[in-house]
């Protein structure tokens, strides 16, 4: 669907991961997006979807949670998504809350304008949105005009967070997920929702303008392991070198990362586990 690539894009900086492949993001993220005489805190949440797996059910009790406190209700529809079948049963997830849903077709460079045409007439049809906007996140098509339909039907009040800030979760869990967002990206179909990554260790250096982190990518088998590492530690070193640029970027500074791969069996269908990460 493309909700974190969104946010992103009307952040205008990086702040929640993504990926092509569903179930990506976890947890709920608050990006505050920032414009003339205008303050709108956005939450990314994870994707509704059927849950196989306490993980999974977890994931679908996060999002769904976030409802309670939202005063709108993005709906985001993949345009290009030939299939939306699943898209369609979550519309009574949506008759079940009293918030106002604004729907918004992402992807709408991968179709023509009749398709477009004929989408909004379907949807229209299916819920009583309050405003539908075609956007492309990925291109930044019509995302300001997304924007100002927000603020349009959002209650007037005062802002939340300072002028600079884009959002409240902390530094190390930002890392955490850029990391995991690189295993994710550089492994097969298999091992990206097996996967987990903890901080062990992240210190400033002031003397040496740098930042040193330990972080453990946590995965249920050891096949998954051998993956995950590669020939030789191929695969991890790409994934260490990916990460850093970025994390990089964002402390601004130098960044010096190691990465550690272990085993935790079947942590996906784990309580404890879950909490250890934050789940």
């Amino acid at each position: 669907m493309g909700k974190s690539t969104l946010l992103n894009r009307m952040l205008g900086q990086k702040i929640s991961i993504t990926s092509k492949k569903p179930q990506t993001t976890r947890n709920r993220i608050i990006g505050i997006v920032h414009r003339p005489d205008t303050q709108i805190v956005v939450i990314d949440t994870p994707g509704i979807h059927h849950a196989r797996n306490i993980l999974n059910v977890r994931i679908v009790e996060v999002a769904l949670a976030v409802l309670k406190d939202a005063d709108l209700v993005l709906f985001v529809i993949d345009a290009g998504n030939r299939d939306q079948a699943s898209e369609e049963i979550l519309i009574s997830k949506l008759h079940n809350q009293p918030r106002p849903v604004l729907l918004v077709l992402n992807k709408i460079d991968l179709i023509g304008r009749a398709k477009l045409l004929q989408l909004i007439s379907r949807w229209a049809q299916l819920f009583n949105f309050v405003d539908i906007v075609p956007v492309s996140a990925k291109l930044g098509h019509q995302v300001e005009d997304l924007v100002s339909a927000i603020a349009r039907h959002l209650p007037s009040g005062p802002p939340f967070f300072p002028e600079d800030a884009l959002t409240d979760v902390p530094e190390q869990f930002l890392v955490s997920e850029l990391i995991r967002e690189k295993v994710i990206r550089l492994t097969g179909q298999e091992v990206p929702h097996a996967v987990a990554v903890t901080i062990d260790s992240f210190q400033r250096s002031e003397t040496k303008r740098m930042v040193n982190i330990e972080a453990c990518i946590h995965v249920e088998r050891n096949t998954q392991k051998g993956i995950i590492i590669g020939k030789g530690g191929s695969r991890l070193k790409m994934i260490g070198v990916s990460a850093r640029k970025e994390i990089e970027q964002m402390v601004e500074t130098k960044v010096f990362l190691k990465l550690f791969v272990r085993v935790q069996k079947n942590w996906r269908k784990d309580t404890r586990a879950l909490r250890k990460f934050g789940i």
